[in-house]
């Protein structure tokens, strides 16, 4: 039985079947291995793992823990009750209309962002002044419709991680400032720290960011000096707003201070690096790599949920599953009537009932006519489950609006 348990009962002789965070914050081979001795158990404890799920058919058990199932029913319950909050989300246009311009944004925001790490990397000064009229279209495009634009950000390539996770991050970052009704120029300067929180990479060497195994332990640890490099790099450049480096500066702090570089806590965090640490999470988890799976979205969603019992401010997380809704756009979902389909756009009266294109009968084995429904007002069906685009080998670019 898979169940889950805190660090502090970890003992030599278990199992651990997930360690239970994300794959960018430990330096482990694997997420599942045999604990063979204490230092194991410290080194866990000290990367600031609080929980682990852990496999009591292959190690020792843990008689009074909770099962996965268990956790995973109450987080289903939390999530229900999360949807059933109504949020506040004006649309100004289709999404349809908007979806070819997102596109366009999409595509020459990558440019841009790769450019600006090649110039990084020739020793260049960033000129900050070249990327805020793509912050103002990100801007602009997340307010007219946010889901356009953000199921883009899931089409990834492993080449190019770098450069589309920051123009993700700041999308996000602009639709959770949104659905915070944070006022529209602090939103800016977030969606300004989102898109540069990872400068710092540009000064790590590419054998140790574009490794295409996990790190060592001296690896990780010059991984992690990307903060710092990033700061320097805006500080060196001048004219960047206290939000914007406190979004760069604390994108890898934690709410009970188990982060980097600070090891801040509680209040100690600004709210935008609060913010910034959940959505650099959210999309880090939801992203294909070489060696690293991504989750569906709605699965990150019950992750960081779980997580904000220690990670992250409970209330925060809960403003961005709102934010982006149950099934967020982009999302293969299945139907009670075995229908598959990916989610265009929330309701904002209940986030369990977004609009879907069905297009395939998993029943049947075979495409059908694509259709557009709105659960909302077609009441004879609903959200079974959330998919993988990978299991029913399907291309989500197919899909998606535009």
């Amino acid at each position: 039985m898979i169940k889950l348990i805190t660090t502090d009962q970890l003992k030599p002789g278990m199992y651990i079947h997930d360690l239970n965070c994300g794959w960018l914050d430990h330096p482990f081979l694997t997420n599942a291995f045999h604990v063979r001795d204490m230092a194991t158990v410290d080194k866990i404890v000290k990367l600031g793992i609080r929980e682990v799920y852990i496999d009591t058919v292959k190690g020792a058990d843990v008689w009074q823990a909770r099962s996965a199932s268990e956790v995973s029913a109450e987080l289903d319950r939390r999530l229900q009750e999360i949807a059933e909050k109504k949020s506040d989300r004006p649309i100004e246009v289709d999404v349809k209309d908007e979806a070819a311009r997102a596109r366009r944004l999409q595509g020459e925001a990558n440019k841009i962002v790769r450019n600006m790490m090649d110039d990084v990397r020739l020793g260049q000064q960033i000129h900050v002044e070249r990327v805020e009229p793509l912050v103002e279209g990100i801007v602009d495009s997340i307010f007219r419709n946010q889901d356009a634009l953000l199921p883009l950000n899931r089409l990834k390539n492993h080449d190019d991680y770098t450069f589309q996770h920051s123009v993700s991050v700041c999308a996000l970052l602009v639709a959770f400032g949104r659905g915070m009704k944070l006022d529209k120029a602090v939103i800016r300067e977030l969606a300004l720290g989102g898109l540069l929180h990872d400068v710092g990479k540009a000064r790590i060497p590419d054998r140790i960011l574009n490794k295409p195994g996990k790190l060592s332990d001296d690896e990780f640890g010059h991984m992690q000096h990307h903060v710092d490099e990033g700061v320097n790099l805006l500080q060196e450049s001048g004219g960047i707003s206290d939000i914007a480096l406190q979004v760069t500066a604390q994108h890898h702090e934690r709410f009970d201070g188990s982060g980097y570089p600070g090891g801040l806590a509680g209040a100690g965090v600004s709210l935008y690096g609060q913010m910034a640490s959940i959505v650099d999470v959210y999309d880090a988890i939801t992203s294909e790599r070489v060696y690293h799976k991504g989750m569906a979205p709605t699965q990150a969603l019950k992750k960081l949920l779980e997580w904000s019992s220690h990670h992250f401010d409970p209330k925060l997380v809960q403003a961005f599953i709102r934010s982006i809704g149950i099934y967020p756009s982009g999302s293969l979902v299945m139907l009670e009537s075995k229908r598959l389909g990916v989610v265009l756009e929330q309701n904002e009266g209940n986030l369990l009932e977004p609009v879907i294109r069905v297009f395939y009968h998993t029943g049947q084995k075979h495409y059908i006519p694509p259709e557009i429904i709105d659960l909302s007002k077609f009441q004879q069906d609903k959200v079974a489950s959330f998919e993988s685009y990978e299991k029913w080998n399907i291309d989500p670019q197919l899909w998606l609006p535009g």
